[in-house]
């Protein structure tokens, strides 16, 4: 987790790596982090839930979030969940790191300058290595976006078995199933190819 060591370390990077640095939005990574450390652990079957507001940083030309920042943003809320179900702790025991794999998006309100926004993030399902997450902003009730993702615990560059990060977690017998977009989606990504295709009707 990130400390007040490591912001002040900020005023000594060169002027390159403190724009990237600033960037990305440390300050709510923190301020959501600590909040979540503070709450009671959670089952990862619930539905953990962080606010924020839209600042005029997050907005494009067209003054509405920008996409690369919904999912930017979505990283904070994986984080808090992580925290509330005590992965965190593990991750740290362990020497152990987080990745995504795979995502897809839904994007169907527009999120406007200084909007309040409601994130909702849950577990989805599991499989033999990925774990995979749900999340969604919510604006005045309404939602404004969705977000599927693959992603993993990871070891020394290689991915976790799930039934190992379940064991450390203590949650063994829990095995959450997956809705039928749910399962489609990771089907469909079976079928795909890597490393890509030059062309899309190879």
């Amino acid at each position: 987790m990130l400390t007040v060591t490591s912001l002040c370390a900020v005023s000594n990077l060169s002027y390159h790596k403190r724009e990237v640095y600033i960037m990305y939005p440390v300050l709510r990574l923190i301020t959501a982090s600590v909040k979540a450390s503070r709450q009671p652990r959670l089952h990862p079957s619930e539905v953990f839930e962080n606010s924020f507001i839209c600042m005029p940083w997050d907005i494009d030309m067209f003054l509405e979030m920008n996409n690369g920042r919904v999912l930017t943003l979505c990283d904070i809320g994986r984080f808090v969940m992580a925290i509330r179900i005590g992965l965190i702790k593990i991750l740290r025991e362990h020497k152990w790191g987080l990745v995504v794999a795979g995502s897809t998006v839904q994007y169907r309100k527009r999120i406007r300058m200084f909007d309040k926004v409601t994130l909702r993030t849950q577990i989805a399902a599991y499989d033999n290595l990925w774990i995979y997450i749900t999340q969604s902003m919510w604006v005045d009730g309404k939602p404004a976006s969705s977000v599927l993702l693959r992603t993993g615990v990871t070891s020394k560059g290689k991915v976790v078995a799930s039934d190992k990060v379940r064991a450390a977690l203590g949650l063994q017998d829990w095995q959450p199933k997956p809705s039928p977009w749910v399962q489609a989606w990771i089907n469909s990504e079976l079928l795909r190819p890597w490393p890509p295709h030059s062309s899309i009707n190879s």
